[in-house]
């Protein structure tokens, strides 16, 4: 099973992400984590992220996607993966359905933890004001104003990913605002009623 997991910055996705690796057995992919290990592996494409890092350039779209092509020949994506992050512009949504249509592959859905913007922006300046109370420095992600421009980021460039996937009927909508355990029961449900491509992945990987 494929699965993108969206959702603005704090919605907990990772945290999510994390579970249902644990508990259906698909492989976590961070975009982050990925060109990272690429970078240190050496591989083709990890070359030549390397070579736009140390320039100090951003890493293409292609090239990001490349990561994930070479990513999911591992065998712990044999019964699938959930894509944490990514993508993160309709360009990128584009570039990843058409590299997986490439190998007969296609994201199976979207879960898309709605949440509660002012009240996440409210939790971030609480535990600002915390950090600082204690007399420590605010972590960058912490910093309310920091935070308040990745979710004006998130708004104008990653929210429009959703019409793209809602013309394929892939959306699957879990309320985020819910303790962490619920938000989890929900997930689940919505894994249970999709029908899986694991069957597809595994042929491939096995050849």
């Amino acid at each position: 099973m494929i699965i993108v997991l969206f959702g603005p910055p704090a919605a907990g996705k990772g945290t999510q992400a994390k579970r249902i690796h644990e508990k259906h057995g698909v492989a976590h992919l961070s975009t982050g984590d990925m060109l990272r290990a690429a970078i240190a592996a050496g591989t083709e494409t990890g070359k030549k992220a390397k070579a736009l890092v140390e320039a100090g350039h951003l890493v293409p779209d292609e090239i990001v996607v490349g990561i994930i092509a070479e990513r999911i020949t591992a065998k712990d994506c044999a019964s699938g993966f959930v894509l944490d992050g990514f993508p993160r512009t309709v360009n990128q949504a584009v570039a990843l359905d058409t590299m997986l249509a490439g190998k007969s592959l296609a994201v199976d859905v979207v879960i898309v933890m709605a949440v509660d913007e002012a009240t996440l922006i409210k939790r971030v300046e609480n535990r600002a004001a915390e950090t600082r109370a204690k007399g420590e420095p605010v972590r960058a992600d912490d910093d309310p104003e920091t935070f308040k421009k990745r979710l004006a980021v998130y708004k104008a460039e990653t929210a429009p990913i959703l019409p793209h996937y809602e013309r394929q009927g892939k959306i699957k909508r879990v309320d985020g605002m819910k303790p962490m355990d619920e938000v989890t029961a929900q997930i689940d449900a919505v894994i249970a009623g999709v029908k899986p491509r694991k069957s597809w992945l595994s042929k491939w990987l096995t050849g």
